[in-house]
């Protein structure tokens, strides 16, 4: 079975900097599209980035040009540069993987991580 954890989130001022990690376990052959979600209390869950096998990328206006994703295949890993945070950035952000191919063959779909805090306040 396919497991994401996320790493990095905290307490970080307005304008500061973060970088959030998701590494995925397990016999992993080779996983799809990766991305990050964020829910802020009382809201939906909202995208946050995308990134394919490929490397092919996709934002939001809401964070395009402040936040970076990229990801390590070898590894199974995704990554968030967030940059200039706002107080509006303030959420759980979880990882998310479209699906995932197993050295067995099995295959999982829709698997999310259990989500990372990030708080942006002075």
């Amino acid at each position: 079975q396919v497991q994401l954890v996320e790493s990095g989130g905290g307490l970080v001022q307005p304008g500061g900097s973060l970088r959030l990690s998701c590494a995925a376990s397990g016999s992993i052959l080779n996983i799809n599209t990766m991305g990050w979600y964020r829910q802020a209390p009382g809201k939906q869950r909202e995208l946050v980035a995308l990134i394919t096998s490929g490397g092919t990328t996709k934002y939001p206006d809401s964070v395009k040009g402040r936040f970076t994703i990229s990801r390590d295949n070898a590894k199974n890993t995704v990554f968030l540069q967030m940059n200039s945070l706002k107080p509006e950035d303030t959420a759980v952000y979880y990882c998310h993987a479209d699906s995932a191919t197993m050295m067995n063959m099995r295959w999982y779909s829709d698997i999310w991580g259990q989500g990372t805090l990030v708080t942006v306040s002075s």
